[in-house]
C-alpha cells in the first residue's frame, strides 16, 4: 500500500493524572485518576491521519523510540492501526520518550516531556526514509524532535515538491529559512505570538500575526483558537471558522487531532476552508474524551457531526 502522507515526529508514552485542579509550585494534590496512554505529538498526528482517512490508505511514520516496553507497545499500536512503521527506528542507547500530564476538572492540562530517543532522530535518518517513500505528497512535522532535523527535513521535502505542513509545537523560535519552505503552518495563539510578536486576542490580531507569517514566506496560515475555532489566511482567504460547542473533558492532543485531520482533508482534495471545518469537528470530538490517541474520533464520527 502506498503512503500519501508522511508524519515525521515524536512518540511518547503519556502518564496522565486527572484531578480537581493543577498543582502550584510546591503543592501536592491527593486523589485523582491515573491513566497511561500512547502519545507524543508526532505519533498523535500520525494516528489521527491514519484513523481519519476515508480510503484506508497508509500513513508512513518516521520516528525513534527506545528498546524498552514503551517503545515496543508504541510500535504495536502503530502496526495495529495500519501505519507504515518501517521507519520507526529503535534507539539502543536511550529510553522511549515519556510525558507527565496533569488534567484539571475543566479539561485544561499541564505537560512535562522527557524526550528520550526522540532527541536522537537525525536528519540523515529522515532523509533515508524519504528516499524510500517516493510517492508521498504531504509531510507533517512538529517540534518535539531536534530542530536541525526539522529544518533539514522541511528543506528536503520542499525540494522534492512535497507539500510541507508544520505544527510549530511546542512553541519555540524558528529560523526564517523554515518559513519559505512551508505550504501551511498551524500555530495556536501562544505559538503564533512567539513567532510574530503579536498577542492573539481577537480576529484582528490573528490577522496581523498571520500577515507577518505570510511575509516570511508561508503560503497558508491557520491559527488555531481552541474552542473558538481557527483563523485561516492566505492570498485569497481571510476567515474565522467556528468550532462546534462541546463540553471539554481533556484537551490533550486536540491540536494534534486538528493537524492530522487537516492534512487528511487536504490530501483528499478538500479546499482549505472545508479542510479546517473537518479538522475543527475532529478536534472538538477529541476533547470530549480522555487521553491522546485514545481520544481520536473515527472518520464516521466526524462525518456524522458534520451532517448534524
Amino acid at each position: 500500500m502506498l503512503a500519501k502522507i508522511i508524519v515525521i515526529g515524536s512518540s511518547n508514552t503519556d502518564m496522565v493524572v486527572k484531578a480537581a485542579h493543577l498543582p502550584g509550585p510546591g503543592e501536592t494534590i491527593l486523589g485523582g485518576t491515573f491513566l497511561m496512554n500512547p502519545g507524543g505529538k508526532g505519533a498523535n498526528q500520525a494516528m489521527a491521519a491514519q484513523r481519519l482517512q476515508s480510503n484506508q490508505g497508509q500513513v508512513a511514520f518516521v520516528a525513534k523510540v527506545g528498546t524498552d516496553i514503551f517503545g515496543q507497545q508504541a510500535i504495536q499500536g502503530f502496526e495495529q492501526a495500519g501505519m507504515d512503521t518501517r521507519f520507526v527506528l529503535k534507539d539502543e542507547s536511550s529510553p522511549s520518550g515519556v510525558a507527565l500530564i496533569g488534567v484539571d476538572e475543566r479539561g485544561e492540562n499541564s505537560i512535562m516531556v522527557a524526550p528520550g530517543a526522540n532527541a536522537n532522530l537525525t536528519a540523515a535518518e529522515v532523509s533515508r526514509a524519504l528516499s524510500e517513500i517516493p510517492n508521498a505528497e504531504w509531510v507533517l512535522l512538529q517540534l518535539e524532535i531536534p530542530l536541525d532535523t526539522v529544518e533539514n527535513s522541511i528543506a528536503e521535502c520542499a525540494k522534492k515538491g512535497m507539500k510541507v505542513v508544520l505544527n510549530p509545537a511546542p512553541a519555540q523560535k524558528l529560523s526564517d529559512d523554515i518559513f519559505k519552505n512551508l505550504y501551511l503552518i498551524t500555530p495556536n495563539e501562544t505559538e503564533a505570538e512567539l513567532l510574530t510578536g503579536v498577542a492573539i486576542t481577537d480576529t484582528n490580531t490573528a490577522r496581523k500575526a498571520a500577515g507577518i507569517l505570510r511575509e516570511k514566506g508561508v503560503e497558508n496560515i491557520v491559527i488555531t483558537l481552541g474552542a473558538k475555532g481557527a483563523f485561516v489566511y492566505n492570498s485569497t482567504t481571510d476567515l474565522l471558522i467556528l468550532s462546534p460547542i462541546v463540553e471539554a473533558v481533556d484537551t490533550t492532543a486536540a491540536g494534534d487531532v486538528f493537524s492530522g485531520a487537516l492534512v487528511v482533508a487536504l490530501s483528499e482534495g478538500k479546499s482549505l476552508a472545508d479542510g479546517i471545518t473537518f479538522a475543527c469537528q475532529a478536534a472538538a470530538l477529541s476533547v470530549t474524551r480522555m487521553g491522546a490517541q485514545s481520544s481520536i474520533p473515527s472518520r464516521g464520527e466526524v462525518e456524522a457531526l458534520l451532517k448534524g
